[in-house]
């Protein structure tokens, strides 16, 4: 028996127990093919040690380029590298003081999202222990 058929077999034994009503009602609220995209690249951003850690500096107070490299002892290239890519996806904003740039989340929803990421690793961590 080819993938295909197990595929094809599958899909139709569930199709057999769909809870229409359920369905239809969570597909009112589902996500479009589009914004999944944009979600899952946002996620895929907070998929990296260094960017994390930057993005909870910044939910700290805001920051300079050079601040965020001493802070997280990396090179300040590797910290305007990570930030390039944040800006890119709207995670942080900048502003420009003087001769200086700071960067700081973008919103509260990131800070919620970063809040709740580090709150969720603190209760994983503790039911391993």
């Amino acid at each position: 028996m080819n993938k295909r058929a197990i595929v094809r077999g599958a899909r139709r034994e569930a199709s057999a127990f769909v809870d229409a009503p359920r369905v239809l009602r969570v597909r009112r609220t589902l996500v479009s093919a589009e914004d999944s995209v944009a979600l899952a690249e946002t996620f895929s951003l907070l998929g990296d040690p260094t960017r994390t850690r930057i993005l909870h500096a910044l939910s700290v107070d805001e920051l300079c380029v050079s601040d965020l490299a001493g802070l997280l002892e990396i090179s300040a290239s590797t910290a305007s590298h990570q930030l390039r890519l944040l800006r890119d996806r709207r995670l942080v904003a900048v502003r420009r003081e003087g001769k200086r740039t700071y960067y700081r989340l973008q919103d509260e929803h990131i800070r919620t999202l970063i809040d709740m990421g580090v709150s969720h690793a603190a209760e994983d961590a503790e039911k391993r222990t």
